[in-house]
């Protein structure tokens, strides 16, 4: 199993994974089971990634997908993707996050006149605050906080207002709230735990495999992990995987 970030590790930023990457995915799916796991809903997945791959029922049948940090988990079956679970948020769950997230950002003065798209997203299983809006240019969002402090910030101020819930730094100008415990390492372990694949046959790669990334869970849990910087780094690495695995052993997916 190799599982992805997507965001800055399959993709830019909200942008439909490149063609190149797209390809070297195909041909992984070949090879081995292949997760991507990210913060963003099913719809960010539809059009960043299973938009722009040319894969069969066969292939697609070994793609696993887990929107907001693992709360939810799909698997191709009978040509279509089922939900094999959801953990959503109560409505009074939602409505604390989203109240506490807008008054914290107001507060700290982080929320912003000139937006693209909603601030606040309600995912269901995850709110998600996006300080420029859902649609920001990736080069308004790499100026907003370089060094994470704003986020941060925003994060410790709403996890004081919301202790029964997980709060956590998501992408480049991101918050995201789940209930308690659910961050991609518990999306990692439902996945291990449904699969039947160890943590030991599996690689994760994140570009914020930092402490302060939201990748950083998935260190503990033991599986072999690869930062990257960008997603040509991650097409180098899935490019060299798949030479790895002998013909023999690969299934045609196209």
């Amino acid at each position: 199993m190799v599982a992805f970030d997507l965001d800055d590790t399959l993709a830019p930023s909200k942008s439909p994974i490149p063609p190149r990457m797209a390809a070297a995915l195909v041909e992984l799916l070949d090879c081995a089971d292949v997760c991507i796991i990210s913060g963003g809903n099913l719809t960010q997945f539809e059009s960043q990634v299973l938009d722009q791959i040319e894969a069969s029922d066969s292939a697609l049948e070994h793609l696993h997908l887990m929107p907001t940090c693992g709360t939810r988990y799909l698997r191709y079956q009978d040509g279509r993707w089922v939900t094999v679970y959801a953990h959503d948020l109560s409505d009074e769950e939602r409505d604390s996050a989203i109240s506490s997230l807008k008054n914290r950002a107001v507060e700290l003065d982080l929320w912003e006149d000139r937006t693209w798209g909603d601030v606040i997203e309600d995912r269901g299983s995850q709110i998600t605050f996006s300080a420029l809006g859902q649609e920001a240019p990736i080069e308004a969002k790499r100026a907003w906080d370089p060094d994470g402090s704003k986020k941060n910030a925003l994060r410790a101020a709403v996890a004081d207002d919301l202790p029964e819930l997980e709060v956590r730094s998501g992408g480049s100008t991101s918050v995201d709230v789940t209930r308690a415990g659910v961050d991609k390492a518990f999306g990692i372990t439902r996945l291990s735990e449904y699969t039947g694949v160890s943590f030991d046959d599996m690689i994760f790669v994140g570009d914020r495999l930092d402490p302060n990334g939201n990748d950083y869970p998935v260190v503990a849990l033991g599986c072999k992990t690869f930062a990257v910087r960008n997603w040509e780094d991650t097409a180098d690495l899935v490019e060299r995987l798949v030479d790895c695995f002998p013909a023999e052993t690969r299934t045609t997916s196209v």
